[in-house]
């Protein structure tokens, strides 16, 4: 089974903060690990095209909070329906075992015992400022901590959070992970 986890970094087209609304976001960049290779690639958004058949080839893809935020706003951007491709949010599954939401930082660190190397807010600032490696560096080890917290899961049938200043275990329900989806054709880029 192929599986590619990823995340995205955007930046906002509205001077407005407050809630995120997709629609005004802009894709800079997208990490990805391929379990294929075992390669970790930083996608810029000029070189989204290289990204498609990547994705494409996919069995599953593994994000964080990727099914709401990164899946919509990377489809925004594909010729095709990116949703047609089965897909695996970590985030979803804490929430329906925990029955709220936690970062992917707090989760990291209770789980793994490392963290986030920065704040995602910054990735367009940072992106503004010149310092595109230190985005992709950054959306990088967002996807490594993410594919450890998925295999740590799949291991241990939980992850880890804190409570109360307590490590506590969220129990997972991993058995239909990695079962086998009935085969996509995804051939929206490929040539033929």
């Amino acid at each position: 089974m192929r599986e590619i986890t990823f995340d995205i970094e955007t930046r906002t087209t509205s001077p407005v903060r407050g809630r995120l609304d997709i629609n005004e976001m802009e894709l800079i960049v997208v990490g990805v690990h391929d379990s294929e290779t075992g390669e970790y690639v930083a996608y810029e958004r000029e070189e989204l095209s290289k990204l498609w058949p990547v994705l494409e080839r996919a069995d599953m893809l593994i994000g964080y909070n990727s099914d709401y935020f990164d899946i919509p706003l990377l489809n925004r951007y594909y010729p095709g329906d990116l949703t047609k491709i089965r897909s695996l949010d970590l985030l979803t599954e804490v929430y329906k075992a925990l029955g709220r939401r936690l970062r992917l930082d707090s989760l990291a660190q209770a789980t793994l015992g490392k963290g986030k190397i920065g704040e995602g807010a910054l990735a367009g600032t940072w992106w503004d400022q010149g310092l595109h490696d230190k985005v992709k560096e950054y959306c990088l080890m967002d996807v490594r901590l993410t594919r450890e917290i998925f295999d740590y899961a799949l291991k241990n049938g939980a992850v880890k959070y804190k409570d109360l200043n307590q490590l506590r275990d969220i129990k997972i329900d991993t058995s239909k992970w990695r079962a086998e989806a009935p085969a996509a054709s995804m051939t929206h880029t490929l040539p033929f």
